[in-house]
């Protein structure tokens, strides 16, 4: 896949609007672009102009790439996501990720909207992950490659501590509540059954989803500072359907925006 024709395509476009090239890189998830409005001089670039990305189809998801200025340093946005549901491989799915790579990008962060496992959690809660358990496939299966990291990159930090300790730190400065936990990821596109919900819990997690890490896992591959936050959505076996998660989301969304603009500025 053509990387670098993406990362040199994006590149050219913030050189032409006279911005700085960005250092860190931001994917918002379901219903929580709204961090996107407070881009200073954006540049949008929709997925559907640059060569070989692919186009988002999940609700939420507008589908456009914005470079500008947020909490004071250059960012690259991703307002929407590719899904492995969607029918995407998953080198399509981290293609992004890797095209950021490319750029120069050195920290990652990654939004999404999420079922709450933990009884304990309550809807709109905001939530760091800590660790994941994953029941998608990986991403790096296959040949490996080399130009962006090992064969077999190590996983025990995933979840940059320093960058956890930059969000706790800013959340308790505006009265955020900040959960930590383990996120559970699956393919989708279905919700979870009771059973499902009930077996995520006792093997340790906190909330479940249908994205994040195999972009995670691309971006410590490729030797990123990598921190998720997420909205609690009901989870817990309620029904619920795609509407509503970007309801619940965007109740959420003005809060997460807010942090994410303090980690930024203060990463």
């Amino acid at each position: 896949m053509n990387y670098q024709e993406s990362a040199d395509y994006i590149l050219g476009h913030i050189a032409a609007a006279g911005l700085e090239t960005p250092k860190i890189a931001v994917i918002l998830g379901s219903g929580l672009g709204k961090l996107a409005d407070r881009i200073i001089q954006p540049i949008i670039l929709p997925y559907s102009e640059i060569p070989n990305f692919r186009t988002s189809t999940a609700v939420g998801h507008k589908g456009n790439l914005i470079g500008g200025t947020l909490g004071g340093k250059p960012v690259m946005a991703m307002q929407g996501r590719f899904h492995y549901y969607e029918g995407y491989t998953m080198q399509e799915v981290t293609f992004p990720v890797r095209v950021f790579a490319k750029m120069g990008i050195q920290t990652l962060i990654v939004s999404n909207a999420a079922g709450a496992v933990n009884p304990e959690y309550r809807v709109g809660d905001l939530m760091v992950i800590t660790d994941h358990i994953s029941f998608m496939p990986n991403p790096l299966v296959g040949p490996n490659a080399n130009d962006f990291g090992p064969r077999f990159p190590d996983m025990t930090e995933v979840y940059s501590p320093r960058l956890r300790a930059v969000a706790d730190r800013e959340a308790s400065a505006i009265g955020i509540a900040l959960r930590h936990g383990v996120y559970v990821a699956g393919t989708g596109p279905t919700y979870e059954t009771p059973a499902e919900y009930r077996m995520y819990r006792t093997i340790g997690g906190d909330a479940c989803g249908m994205s994040t890490v195999p972009e995670v896992i691309v971006a410590r591959h490729a030797g990123m500072s990598v921190i998720t936050n997420q909205a609690a959505d009901l989870g817990n076996g309620t029904v619920n359907d795609g509407n509503d998660v970007v309801r619940q989301a965007n109740a959420a969304a003005d809060r997460m925006t807010t942090l994410f603009e303090r980690i930024i500025s203060n990463s």
